[in-house]
């Protein structure tokens, strides 16, 4: 515990991210812990995702306190992972915050977890314990979660299964909460407080109509990992392909990716199609109106297993594993790998039977309540000035739809 003299100030506690899918899970947090007795905020974005990222700060009217817009053209991981140590590290030293909040799997946790560590300054994992168990898959992901568990202090689990994940790792019961997972806290604000309008014609037009009561059949796709690019990037075009030609009704969504890599290896199989919507990525709020849109999800996304359970719909996860084993389990996601043949099967199936699709449409989410920053902030309250202990997030009573 702090001392006395800490005791009689507000705590302060740095939130650093840098990527779309952070800003999403940690912007729940940062308005939080503006509401929170005895805590105040310092912001610190890396840019790893630099105008993505900006659309999520915007929408929660978040205004960082430091910058350090590390991307320059052609980094690698380690160039990356340098860039976002040394950048931490001098703001570590200029603000000398109370402890660190990093969310997720990505180069900027692990960098931002490791600069903080150096400095004995405590660190905040959110979203921690979820595994694949293959270490290089995905990648760096993995290897990024678990580097950054080894040295956090509050571990803030968003469901059972994770905590038992780090349980097993031999990480103490008494420095871990179960607090659901933020995604829903940010999904249920954007639902109940954002008018969405595409910007895309094609997509406006398909909003309007769906809202006057059309069943076009929409398939919403999305394809990025670093482990698919490649042959399996390829096939997952070619199979994206196959769908369109086998059903001339049935709309495809598929906002690219900015990689190079995934638009050289998707684009010459889909280009042109008419039943084929290629996009530049959306903004969150103009995605997860489409996912609304959409009947079927098929993505190698990570954030988009947790969210478009949320809403309903059935997510054909491409990947041969996931470290998000609870919506599996529950039977509202399905791994189906990248094989061509397998994919058009997959969504074929659920396109053609009623059963099928109603089996995972109305399974149970597991992840989360809407509840979840209200937990992390009580779980940081608790760890860092003495407050009362949150109760853990239990999927039994989650109030999702």
């Amino acid at each position: 515990m702090a001392s006395t003299e800490a005791s009689a100030r507000n705590r302060r506690i740095m939130t650093i991210y840098g990527t779309r899918p952070e800003a999403i899970k940690v912007a729940p947090i940062i308005k939080e812990i503006e509401r929170a007795e005895g805590l105040e905020n310092i912001v610190v974005v890396t840019g790893q995702h630099r105008e993505m990222l900006d659309q999520v700060n915007d929408m929660f009217a978040i205004l960082p306190d430091h910058d350090l817009n590390i991307m320059a053209s052609g980094q690698g991981l380690n160039q990356i992972a340098a860039r976002v140590i040394a950048g931490v590290d001098e703001v570590l030293a200029a603000e000398e915050p109370d402890a660190v909040i990093v969310q997720g799997d990505t180069t900027t946790v692990m960098g931002a977890a490791i600069a903080a560590f150096n400095r004995h300054i405590p660190v905040i994992h959110l979203e921690a314990g979820l595994r694949s168990g293959n270490i290089d898959s995905p990648f760096p992901e993995e290897a990024n979660r678990r580097l950054t568990g080894q040295v956090a202090a509050l571990h803030l689990a968003p469901t059972p299964t994770s905590r038992d994940n780090l349980l097993r790792e031999a990480i103490r019961e008494k420095d871990i909460v179960v607090t659901g997972n933020t995604v829903i806290d940010t999904l249920f604000f954007a639902a109940e407080n954002l008018e969405v309008e595409f910007q895309d014609p094609r997509l406006e037009r398909l909003r309007r109509e769906k809202a006057e009561g059309s069943e076009q059949p929409v398939l919403l796709v999305t394809a990025h990992r670093r482990e698919n690019l490649g042959e399996a990037m390829s096939s997952i075009g070619q199979a994206v392909a196959d769908l369109a030609e086998k059903y001339p009704q049935l709309l495809i969504v598929f906002p690219l990716h900015m990689n190079p890599k995934v638009r050289s290896s998707v684009v010459p199989f889909l280009e042109g199609r008419e039943n084929v919507v290629l996009l530049e990525p959306l903004p969150y709020a103009q995605f997860t109106k489409a996912i609304t849109l959409a009947d079927v999800v098929l993505t190698d996304s990570g954030g988009v297993q947790e969210e478009a359970p949320s809403l309903g719909k059935p997510v054909l996860v491409m990947r041969e594993n996931t470290e998000r084993p609870e919506a599996v389990i529950a039977g509202t996601v399905k791994l189906i790998g990248t094989h061509r043949q397998r994919l058009v099967d997959e969504v074929s199936l659920l396109l053609d039977s009623q059963e099928a699709y109603n089996g995972m449409a109305n399974a149970v989410n597991p992840y989360g309540d809407g509840n979840a920053a209200e937990r992390a902030v009580g779980a940081i309250r608790w760890k860092f000035i003495g407050a009362e202990r949150p109760s853990d997030f239990s999927a039994e009573n989650d109030k999702t739809p």
